[in-house]
């Protein structure tokens, strides 16, 4: 008589989501998010970093109600110090200093990204960027306050502000409309502009 053992399967413990430090960039948070691989596990970073800025950022992406009143691709500047340096779009000097960062397999650029805000301490001013937020503006006003502010922050901060202007974050994160409404219930859609 032959006798076969039952192979058990021992679910292996999922670790838990890593911590980042205290008050961390927006784009630490969303790239902890993106790289869990359920959205019960994407759920759950999303409440462990939950943070008005975060809410304003999925609101201003996925509130279909909420009217981005900045002119829609690339954002073109260069500054006057900056004009024989440097042509083309603050977009593109984004895009470059992300690439530099991604070649370094690095978060940061060193000394040149020392001091910048983040998103975190910049996102009490993003009602003036949208329909019903501060009309009063003038479109060149606002456009001057969009781009001294993306001048200010990290360059992977800025470049979400620049997808989420787009309404285009997921492009870029692993991050949806569904996952956000789960993770933050207390969020009301639409009704906004």
């Amino acid at each position: 008589m032959t006798t076969t053992t039952a192979k058990t399967k021992t679910k292996k413990t999922e670790s838990p989501i890593e911590d980042l430090p205290t008050n961390p960039f927006t784009f630490e948070v969303l790239a902890v998010v993106s790289k869990q691989r359920t959205n019960a596990r994407k759920i759950e970073a999303l409440k462990k970093f939950e943070h008005p800025s975060l809410k304003s950022l999925f609101i201003w992406n996925f509130d279909e109600s909420v009217i981005s009143m900045l002119p829609e691709g690339e954002v073109p500047y260069a500054s006057v110090g900056e004009q024989n340096s440097f042509s083309g779009t603050i977009s593109g000097k984004i895009s470059d200093a992300v690439n530099k960062m991604t070649e370094l397999n690095s978060s940061s650029l060193g000394a040149s990204d020392q001091g910048k805000s983040s998103i975190r301490k910049e996102y009490q001013r993003f009602y003036n960027f949208v329909k019903g937020g501060n009309d009063g503006l003038s479109s060149l006003r606002r456009e001057t306050m969009f781009i001294n502010v993306l001048q200010g922050l990290h360059p992977l901060e800025a470049e979400i502000l620049c997808l989420v202007k787009d309404k285009n974050l997921q492009s870029k994160y692993k991050i949806t409309k569904d996952l956000v409404s789960s993770a933050y219930p207390d969020i009301n859609w639409g009704n906004r502009s």
